[in-house]
């Protein structure tokens, strides 16, 4: 990896587009640090100080810190990431979309079209939805000038990540979108640091203080080569040509394969997941009321804050729960996704086929019976590297807004990163030799 990010920077090409990634990234953090005009920055702080759980630290994680500080960036790049995955479940659903979606180049740019609307509707939406929550707390005045400006910053803070997103993707290195949710989560993990020191190692011997951050290195260390196993990981299907005559010659006969990856549907289950689990508690917090009584113990039971106690071990049946959303999310997202039997026509077409297996319905079959065994090894492997950090703030208190959800993230945008950079340097690589 070093080598290619060495090899990378004798390149003048590849060397602009990374420093032009690093000059949009120090330009997202800095508008994550610019309040929204008209609001009590100091009250939605001490708010978010005061229901610092495991949902808003999810937000809080996802925005860089620009959550809680209520900056023009606040909403950060979420909307457009439920927009995207809307318009991919919307696909199966509505026809005309599917057909876009089949219409190659062109028809991705309809619906990249699509997605920008909805993005806009969606953080005009949670921007109405935040002023209606705190009202005059959170507004210096009520009133709807104020309402408008809010709601018409936020707006405009979600437009200008998705644009610098597709910016970086044209003129940079990496998906742009990946690249400003990496930078969000990479930015909280110094604080994150300096709370593992004071709960861990502030006030220890030195002997003391040393084991802590062994032992918070090696879990953590653990958990990345976890998460970069499972990314790397595939399944490879074999695929043979069959011989045809073109002419006088015997064309094909070659061998391939069909890569199915381990961890199909990447860390979309888990978001998925955590969403659904972290929504009524941020809904409540909303709110501003206090739920007790049976609802409460339901409500402790979806937050992950309160999972692995040991002093009350009843919420850590959330654990259940979250486990079956992220195999049922990885099951229905791979399937949207990953159609088996366009596989199989399309091998059908081309005179290929698996060997030991009839062309047509038999491949869709044993494709779909290829992929239950592989989804299900997958999702196991997201629901390992996701609860691993539950454990260890639930027994140890160990509370960071980066968990394992944020190591798939920053696992898997690092990796495809650098084979975009190698993919690059090897197409010049052939130009230069092409050209000699």
């Amino acid at each position: 990896m070093f080598k290619t990010v060495r090899d990378a920077f004798r390149i003048k090409e590849i060397r602009h587009r990374v420093f032009y990634v690093l000059l949009a990234l120090v330009i997202i953090r800095a508008g994550s640090q610019i309040p929204v005009p008209g609001v009590d920055s100091t009250f939605f702080s001490q708010f978010f100080s005061q229901n610092a759980n495991d949902a808003f630290a999810f937000l809080n994680a996802f925005t860089g810190g620009g959550f809680s500080n209520f900056s023009i960036l606040a909403l950060s790049i979420t909307p457009y990431i439920t927009a995207s995955i809307i318009v991919q479940l919307l696909t199966i659903a509505i026809p005309k979309l599917e057909e876009m979606a089949k219409e190659g180049p062109d028809g991705r740019k309809k619906l990249e079209k699509v997605t920008r609307a909805l993005n806009i509707i969606l953080s005009v939406v949670e921007s109405v939805a935040m002023c209606i929550g705190f009202g005059n707390q959170l507004l210096l005045e009520m009133n709807f000038l104020n309402v408008v400006t809010v709601v018409a910053t936020l707006t405009a803070g979600s437009a200008f990540l998705m644009w610098i997103g597709e910016q970086i993707t044209d003129k940079g290195v990496g998906n742009g979108i990946s690249m400003v949710l990496l930078i969000n989560i990479l930015s909280r993990i110094p604080a994150d640091m300096i709370t593992l020191h004071e709960n861990f190692a502030a006030g220890k011997t030195i002997a003391r203080a040393a084991l802590a951050w062994i032992i918070i290195a090696v879990v953590i260390i653990f958990v990345t080569v976890l998460v970069l196993i499972l990314n790397g990981a595939t399944r490879k299907v074999p695929v043979q040509y069959s011989k045809k005559m073109v002419g006088r010659r015997m064309m094909g006969g070659q061998s391939s394969h069909i890569p199915l990856k381990v961890n199909t549907a990447g860390v979309i289950p888990i978001i998925f997941a955590s969403s659904i689990m972290s929504f009524p508690s941020i809904i409540i917090g909303f709110t501003g009321k206090t739920v007790t009584g049976f609802w409460g113990r339901v409500l402790a039971c979806l937050s992950s804050s309160n999972w692995f106690d040991p002093n009350d071990w009843l919420p850590t049946i959330g654990v259940v729960i979250y486990i079956l959303l992220v195999v049922f999310f990885a099951y229905f997202y791979t399937s949207i996704t990953f159609n088996p039997m366009e596989v199989s026509n399309n091998l059908k077409k081309q005179g290929a086929f698996i060997p030991g297996i009839r062309p047509g319905a038999p491949t869709t079959e044993y494709l779909n019976e290829m992929l239950k065994y592989i989804i299900f090894i997958g999702a196991a492997g997201l629901c390992i590297v996701a609860i691993i950090p539950f454990i260890f703030n639930g027994v140890f208190n160990a509370a960071v807004s980066f968990g394992g959800t944020s190591l798939i993230i920053i696992g898997s945008v690092t990796l495809e990163t650098i084979k975009q950079v190698e993919s690059m340097m090897l197409v010049r690589n052939y130009k230069g030799f092409l050209n000699d």
